[in-house]
Parts: structure tokens; C-alpha cells; sequence
């Protein structure tokens, strides 16, 4: 087998990433080395669960070194129209996972896109998932400003492997991330938001009419919605109309501020570790 100097640098940044494993700079390294083969604008490593709000464990510091108050929104609520989150929640799978993937057909219509994600990640996102278990996926996503290449995608799925098996084995030294869990309420999303929209307006949404605002917001159609819950487009307008008439709005963009400010307001954002 012939290897040159390139391969034999590459194997040596691997046994460097392996070696800092229980290193608090572990993954500024894995970064670091995956830059030298593709360009990123922003990552952040993330553990998404059923039961609490994200649990950040690391993200790339801004320009200035301050906070990033565009990601303070996303951990106040934003994030539950993610595709990745929203694909997370309902299967947890390890491995890598595209934005092009996982987005629903109209996720650039949405305020969520608009508000958040066109600006803070601007054209395309990629992600590595680690799945822990049924309920929690340890995520490594990486967005930039431009559509990654086919090339690269290629290059990413040839190394996601040893990415996520890095991942597993860098949970064990998180134990920051463990503690904040701890703090988590252990309630299910679902019934946090319904909740959460109880205290700020007195309106008690159903559970299903929950799921069904949060698709929505997410960007899927009423036939995917009618798809995805395995009920049928007549029922998913039922429940929409329920909605609008419980929360007496008229618009999405209207249901969009309700779901946020509820889960903004329903729990202190569980943590940051710089």
C-alpha cells in the first residue's frame, strides 16, 4: 500500500483527536482538523432530548468573543422548529445527516427560517448525530454561508464513522453536560409547550394540536403533517382551526410568536459551556 506525506498527516491528526479525547479542547481539535478539508462558517455541539431544552456543550465563539444572541434565541425556543431537532425527536439515529435531508419542503417559507436560520446559518448545515439512546441525540453540527459541494458531502460521508465514534466515546468526559441535564424538568416538549402557552394566555391547547402547531411552524404541509401522524388532511385543518380560534390569531406568524414567547418564558435556557 502506498501512502504520501497527505494520508500519513491525516492518520496522525485522527491519533491526536483520539488522544484528546478527556481533553477540554477536544472539540475546537476536531473542528480544527476537519477545516483542513472543508470550510465552515459556524458549529456548535449540542445534546437534543425529548424531555429539556437543548443542552449546549460547546460552540464557536463570534468575532468579538462575545455571545452569539441569535443562538440565546434558538435555545429559548427557536429550536423547535429545527429540522434537525424535528428529525431528531422523532427518530434518534446516528451518523450524517443533511440539511437538504432533513428540512421539510416548505422550511424556507417559514418564520423560523426567516428570523433565525437565514441569518444566523445562511445556506446550508450539515450534522453529525450520535444517538445515546431512544430519547437524546449528542449532535456536531457545522453551517457555512454557502451550499456544501457534492465532493465534500462525499468526503463527510466517508469519515462520519469515526466522527460519531469519537462522539460516543467523548459523552463519557461530558460531565458538565450530565449535570445540567440533571436540571432538566424531565417533562416531554409536548407537554411543556402546552403548558407554557397555558400560562402565558390562559388557552389550553391539546397535545396533538401542539404537534400539529409545531409541524406546521416547522415548515411541513397538512398533507405531510396528515402523513407524518397518520391522520388525515381534514383532521390536521380541524386542529389548525382549533388553534387560531382557541388563540384567537389569524396567521402563523402569529402562532410562530405564541410558541416562542411560551417556550422562551417556561424555563431558563439550561446552560452554556464555553
Amino acid at each position: 500500500m502506498h501512502l504520501d506525506l497527505k494520508d500519513l498527516a491525516y492518520h496522525r491528526q485522527i491519533a491526536h483527536l483520539i488522544g484528546a479525547l478527556d481533553k477540554p479542547n477536544f472539540w475546537v481539535l476536531l473542528v480544527r482538523t476537519l477545516r483542513n478539508f472543508i470550510e465552515c462558517d459556524n458549529w456548535v455541539v449540542l445534546r437534543f432530548s425529548n424531555h429539556e431544552k437543548p443542552v449546549v456543550y460547546i460552540e464557536n465563539p463570534t468575532a468579538d468573543g462575545g455571545v452569539d444572541l441569535l443562538f440565546r434565541d434558538y435555545l429559548n425556543g427557536l429550536y423547535l422548529f429545527d429540522p434537525f431537532f424535528v428529525a431528531s425527536r422523532d427518530r434518534a439515529q446516528s451518523g450524517l445527516f443533511l440539511l437538504d435531508e432533513v428540512a421539510p419542503e416548505d422550511f424556507t417559507s417559514t418564520d423560523y427560517y426567516r428570523l433565525y436560520f437565514h441569518l444566523n446559518i445562511v445556506a446550508d448545515e450539515i450534522q453529525f448525530n450520535c444517538a445515546l439512546d431512544h430519547n437524546e441525540t449528542l449532535c456536531f453540527s457545522l453551517g457555512r454561508g454557502s451550499k456544501y459541494t457534492p465532493s465534500e458531502i462525499a468526503f463527510l460521508s466517508v469519515i462520519a464513522p469515526w466522527v460519531v465514534a469519537l462522539m460516543q466515546q467523548r459523552q463519557h468526559f461530558e460531565g458538565h453536560g450530565e449535570s445540567l441535564a440533571a436540571q432538566g424538568s424531565g417533562i416531554h416538549w409536548q407537554d411543556g409547550v402546552e403548558h407554557a402557552i397555558s400560562r402565558l394566555n390562559g388557552t389550553r391547547l391539546t397535545s396533538r394540536e401542539v404537534e400539529v402547531g409545531q409541524l406546521m411552524l416547522s415548515g411541513f404541509s397538512a398533507k405531510n403533517i396528515a402523513e407524518k401522524l397518520k391522520i388525515s388532511i381534514e383532521t390536521v385543518r380541524a386542529h389548525k382551526k382549533h388553534m387560531y380560534t382557541k388563540l384567537d390569531i389569524n396567521s402563523q406568524s402569529e402562532l410562530f410568536a405564541i410558541f416562542y414567547q411560551a417556550q422562551a418564558k417556561s424555563s431558563p435556557v439550561l446552560g452554556v459551556a464555553a
